[in-house]
C-alpha cells in the first residue's frame, strides 16, 4: 500500500506581545513555531511597535508576520498556535483587545475561506489592521487577501493607524 504525499500550505501567522518583555517573547514565539510538526518557518517580518486597537489604555505592542508551510490541517494549526500561548503564560483575557503577553492569530491557510471549529481565515478584521498589513506587505507585496484583494492595496485604508518599524538588532537576542 502506497503512502500518499501529504500537501503543505503556505500560511501567515500574526505575533502580537505588549506584556513580560515583548520582544523575547516574539522571539521565543518563533522558536516555537519553527518547531511545530510537519511544519517549516519560511520566513518572519520585521517587528513593528503599533498602538493599540480598542481598548487604548495599554501599551503599543510589538507585533509581527511569520510566513510557514505545512502539512497540518487549519484546526491542527490553530490547536497548536493557542499551546504556544499557553506556554507563555496565556490567560482568559478579561478585556477584549487588552493587555497580552503572546497572541498568535491564523491570518491566511493558502487562499482557502473558511469559518469551522473557531477558526476563521482568512482572520477577520486582517483587512482592517496597519499591524497585519505592514508585516504582510513586507513578506510578500503580491499576496491576495481572499475576498478583500491585494495587502498593498489594502493598506491605503490603513495609512491613519499608528506604526512604526523597529532595529531589534541592537536590543540583543534571545
Amino acid at each position: 500500500m502506497s503512502k500518499s504525499k501529504s500537501r503543505c500550505a503556505r500560511v501567515y501567522v500574526g505575533l502580537g506581545s505588549n506584556l513580560d518583555n515583548p520582544i523575547a517573547q516574539l522571539r521565543t514565539a518563533k522558536a516555537a513555531l519553527s518547531m511545530l510538526p510537519r511544519t517549516r518557518l519560511e520566513r518572519c517580518s520585521s517587528f513593528y511597535r503599533t498602538a493599540p486597537v480598542g481598548y487604548a489604555e495599554q501599551s503599543d505592542f510589538l507585533n509581527a508576520v511569520c510566513r510557514l508551510s505545512t502539512e497540518l490541517d487549519a484546526v491542527m494549526l490553530v490547536e497548536h498556535l493557542l499551546a504556544i500561548e499557553v506556554q507563555h503564560g496565556r490567560v482568559e483575557r478579561k478585556q477584549k483587545w487588552g493587555p497580552r503577553i503572546l497572541d498568535l492569530d491564523l491570518l491566511l491557510y493558502d487562499q482557502f475561506v473558511m469559518s469551522t471549529q473557531g477558526v476563521t481565515v482568512p482572520h477577520p478584521r486582517l483587512h482592517e489592521r496597519a499591524f497585519v498589513l505592514y508585516p504582510l506587505s513586507e513578506l510578500d507585496r503580491d499576496l491576495i487577501v481572499p475576498g478583500r484583494g491585494k495587502v498593498t492595496e489594502l493598506l491605503v485604508s490603513c495609512r491613519e493607524q499608528k506604526i512604526e518599524k523597529i532595529d531589534t538588532t541592537c536590543l540583543g537576542s534571545s
